[in-house]
């Protein structure tokens, strides 16, 4: 497929002297190019390519044919970049629309390939949904399913908090158990104990959680509920489930992440009765029903922490918003001590003003100590610093897979247990590499941007779920990034879209 498409590109080239496809000024004039186009697809589709005669069938995709990132490094930055929706606060707080029996809107929800899943998982549940842009409409007020889709639950761990609005509606649920990215067992565990403390009755079989509500009434009860660790998702899930329980449900050693506050606000602004989000014991009084909202979803924490890696590794100078100085505290107290100043230009917004990189040492922990999916972007930037790091990941057990990655671009990392202890060297060297989660693959983007010479990323279907856009992002801020995808018709846009020339650079 990528022969017929530069065949595609050579005969363009060639047809250079019919100037139809320019305007006056040398550039190519699109209305013409994509009339010439189709033209030529046309004839591919005619001549070449035979499509399954099953619609629903779709030509097998090798390795080859996924996408993947080019990046030519040592290019500086310069602008500002906007950041998106917190994908862990849109996602959870899409389930909890299950909790509403009227209609409501989001703001500020990122374009990820996790929420789109998401999307597709209420759906399946009767939800109605309608995206604009950034606003999603919602309408839950006539589920027709308490049993969730298993193929995509079991690609996503987060399509697992539905099992918590599901019970407190309807009494009932039956959802697959989750999936995700694979850096560690992250299991279900204290999200089914919490369910049987507010009276649930929970059991798995082949690979279901079935979950139902005993008695008339058919409502869970308040409880006093102490969580053996600070877990975001068990958190969540027990807090989503208590807003319609009967009585009083007291959370203790809660999960104190922003994205926790950001769902007690949402669902307090339909009308529950939630106090204490964000410390470390929340407290919630049960309502009978919860009403319409209109809410805005918080800005991405760890997207705005991978674009102030982004400028100090490039030694670039730029400016982030919109973001909350507080959810950024323990990476910019990082950045500081690695020799980056990290400036509060306006209540939201920060400027990166890079300086020499100096080793110091990272432990991941629970919010609000240094996050865990800030680890690998860190990393990637400490194997530029000035002498030795250690960087100890307390949060998940396998996580640290990039290491070999990061090797491969010339990084000297040697891992021990759950420590990685990171040699700074003068400079990386482009080199093909493969993402092995979601953060690893915007540690191995920021490497690239830092490297010398030409970088391939791949394992994109990892960055896509977590990150809004991101090579288009970079590119706005003067990155020499492009993704190239080895499918006839999207090969086409690369020349309109990369108006650069790495060869010249």
């Amino acid at each position: 497929m990528r022969n017929i498409a530069n065949g595609y590109y050579d005969w363009h080239k060639r047809d250079r002297v019919n100037r139809d496809l320019y305007d006056l000024s040398g550039k190519i004039n699109k209305q013409n190019y994509v009339k010439k186009k189709l033209i030529f697809l046309k004839f591919l589709e005619d001549k070449v390519i035979k499509r399954p005669q099953n619609s629903n069938q779709s030509l097998p995709q090798s390795e080859d044919d996924q996408p993947f990132l080019e990046i030519w490094g040592r290019s500086s930055l310069k602008g500002e970049v906007r950041i998106s929706g917190a994908k862990n606060s849109a996602l959870v707080i899409m389930a909890g629309a299950l909790l509403c029996s009227d209609e409501f809107r989001l703001r500020n929800v990122p374009s990820l390939v996790d929420v789109t899943r998401m999307e597709q998982i209420l759906a399946a549940l009767g939800v109605k949904l309608i995206r604009n842009g950034n606003i999603l409409d919602i309408d839950a007020r006539n589920i027709g399913q308490s049993q969730a889709p298993y193929d995509i639950v079991s690609q996503m761990r987060a399509s697992f908090f539905i099992i918590g609005p599901l019970l407190a509606r309807l009494g009932v649920a039956s959802v697959p158990l989750p999936g995700g990215c694979a850096i560690g067992a992250r299991p279900v565990e204290l999200h089914v104990r919490g369910l049987q403390a507010l009276g649930a009755d929970v059991r798995i079989e082949h690979g279901m959680v079935h979950a139902c509500v005993r008695g008339r009434r058919n409502r869970l009860q308040g409880a006093k509920i102490y969580l053996d660790y600070p877990s975001v998702g068990a958190t969540e899930t027990i807090m989503m489930a208590a807003t319609l329980a009967e009585g009083e449900t007291i959370i203790e050693n809660a999960a104190q992440e922003p994205e926790v506050e950001d769902l007690a606000n949402f669902c307090s602004s339909m009308g529950a009765k939630i106090s204490g989000a964000g410390t470390n014991t929340i407290v919630i009084s049960g309502v009978d029903r919860l009403h319409e909202t209109d809410y805005n979803i918080i800005p991405d924490r760890i997207e705005a922490g991978t674009f102030l890696v982004a400028g100090a590794i490039t030694r670039s100078e730029i400016s982030l918003y919109p973001i909350v100085p507080e959810h950024l505290a323990s990476a910019i107290a990082k950045l500081q001590e690695i020799g980056t100043q990290v400036i509060l230009e306006d209540r939201d917004r920060l400027r990166v003003i890079p300086g020499e990189l100096r080793a110091t040492d990272i432990e991941t922990l629970p919010y609000p100590g240094f996050p865990t999916d800030m680890q690998a972007q860190f990393m990637a930037l400490l194997t530029l610093a000035e002498g030795n790091s250690v960087i100890s990941e307390t949060v998940f057990e396998n996580r640290l897979r990039h290491v070999a990655e990061l090797n491969r671009m010339g990084a000297d990392i040697r891992v021990k247990g759950n420590h990685a202890i990171v040699r700074g060297v003068p400079m990386l060297s482009g080199a093909p590499v493969m993402a092995t989660d979601l953060r690893a693959s915007a540690a191995l983007v920021v490497a690239g941007l830092a490297a010398e010479g030409k970088t391939i990323v791949q394992g994109l279907h990892h960055l896509d779920r977590g990150y809004d856009n991101l090579e288009a992002k970079l590119r706005q801020l003067g990155a020499k990034i492009r993704r190239v995808t080895p499918d006839l018709e999207t090969s086409f846009e690369t020349p309109l879209i990369n108006q650069f020339n790495p060869a010249a650079s």
